[in-house]
């Protein structure tokens, strides 16, 4: 069997410590086959460190200047029926509709879920 590539800097210098257990040699840390699943799943966590879903509602939880608009968007707006991108650019992976703004990219450290 091969060894996977680590999950935390995707070397491919991986080795096996036990049958659940692996280790990475370039970055040392270690991981278990469990968290090897869970690594193949896209999460994003809000500020808080909640995982985020599609269709879940968040808050912004600071003042969010946007070039181009004469004011910032407000800390306690609420964004309703959000969708995670994991495509999306400068880590940037919540796609939004802000009411009386339009369609922005948020990035989960803005954002808590209500």
């Amino acid at each position: 069997m091969e060894t996977p590539k680590c999950i935390h800097c995707s070397s491919e210098y991986t080795y096996e410590l036990s049958d659940t257990t692996f280790g990475c040699s370039e970055c040392g840390n270690e991981f278990t086959a469990d968290e090897l699943e869970a690594a193949g799943k896209f999460i994003v966590l809000d500020s808080l460190g909640n995982p985020l879903e599609t269709g879940d509602d968040v808050v912004i939880v600071q003042d969010l200047p946007v070039k181009g608009m004469p004011k910032p968007i407000k800390q306690g707006t609420k964004v309703k029926n959000i969708r995670i991108n994991p495509d999306g650019k400068n880590e940037h992976f919540i796609d939004s509709k802000i009411t009386g703004f339009g369609a922005i990219g948020l990035k989960g450290s803005v954002v808590k879920k209500a």
